[in-house]
């Protein structure tokens, strides 16, 4: 698969716009600058292919990324420090919701920032991927701004807090620095990936 071969196809702003064509979703979260965008835009080899906001939630709708028409990755709305209204993010809130409930998703990729302990937030979110039954990935971005002696003990932490059992892949990356990149394409799209 060419994951060069991206397309934008649809940003939902309601559940009757979720796509439903068959393919598979493969549906990445994470808090509101947590690199999320930074992260798919790795993946592809595109700069500013998903929109890298300068102010932290700008992705406030489901958006769709068609992938070499194979699969769609799925950016969903960020959460947490977005400075956004209250009636804003009760909106994004119900739409994520109903997202996970869809049984649309395909695989998970929840996004967390290496450096600190996983939010409620991001506790609720993994939740609600397990709730899914879907295989899911931890990625454990902004790896370089940490010491090399603050990795595994920050890994343990986010293996903790997030309640990771063995089944649950924890991938240190670094978008910035394009580590991880290469494991979090195989695990995404390669044997073990979408044609499981």
């Amino acid at each position: 698969m060419n994951l060069s071969n991206a397309e934008f196809t649809i940003g939902a702003t309601t559940p009757k716009a979720f796509v439903r064509d068959g393919l598979p979703q493969i549906a990445f979260a994470g808090r509101s600058n947590v690199g999320k965008s930074s992260v798919i835009n790795c993946l592809l080899n595109r700069k500013n292919f998903a929109r890298v906001g300068a102010a932290p939630g700008k992705t406030s709708q489901v958006n769709y990324f068609l992938i070499d028409r194979q699969c769609y990755f799925v950016d969903l709305p960020g959460y947490g420090y977005a400075k956004v209204s209250k009636a804003e993010r009760d909106r994004w809130g119900r739409l994520m919701e109903a997202y996970f409930a869809s049984g649309l998703i395909t695989r998970g990729v929840q996004i967390v920032d290496a450096r600190h302990k996983p939010t409620a937030d991001d506790v609720t979110m993994m939740n609600w991927f397990k709730s899914t039954g879907c295989p899911v990935v931890v990625v454990a971005n902004k790896l370089d701004k940490l010491k090399k002696s603050e990795i595994e003990p920050n890994l343990q932490c986010i293996r903790e807090v997030l309640e990771l059992g063995e089944e649950h892949i924890l991938l240190p990356f670094s978008a910035e620095k394009r580590q991880g990149a290469e494991e979090l394409r195989a695990l995404l799209v390669g044997q073990q990936g979408i044609h499981n």
